[in-house]
């Protein structure tokens, strides 16, 4: 047990919480900058996060079209805009294609 007056411990839990985020934006940008991690414009992100087609925002972002991609993962171009309309739900098979073809992990199409 220690004791100390209550300024210094307050002192002491500002420096512990600037010293983890500090830290976390350490990691952050060693993420970015060993291509773990990737920013992607503003206008993407909030299309995602308004309940648009993760695949479709993502297909666009990085500049290809339905056929481009369905041929990267090994879909029909068909079955891929049925996909991204939302008319039906992929695979966990061809959703990890469609990871893999788009260069992200997994969760980025969640």
């Amino acid at each position: 047990m220690v004791v100390l007056p209550l300024k210094e411990y307050e002192q002491l839990t500002k420096a512990a919480e600037d010293l983890a985020d500090v830290q976390a934006y350490d990691a952050a940008r060693r993420r970015l900058a060993t291509g773990e991690e990737e920013l992607i414009p503003a206008s993407y992100a909030n299309r995602i996060l308004d309940g648009d087609n993760s695949v479709r925002v993502w297909r666009e972002y990085r500049g290809l079209s339905v056929k481009e991609l369905a041929e990267r993962a090994g879909i029909s171009a068909a079955y891929l805009s049925q996909l991204e309309r939302g008319n039906r739900q992929g695979t966990l098979t061809t959703m990890k294609a469609l990871a893999v073809a788009l260069s992200l992990d997994l969760d980025d199409l969640a």
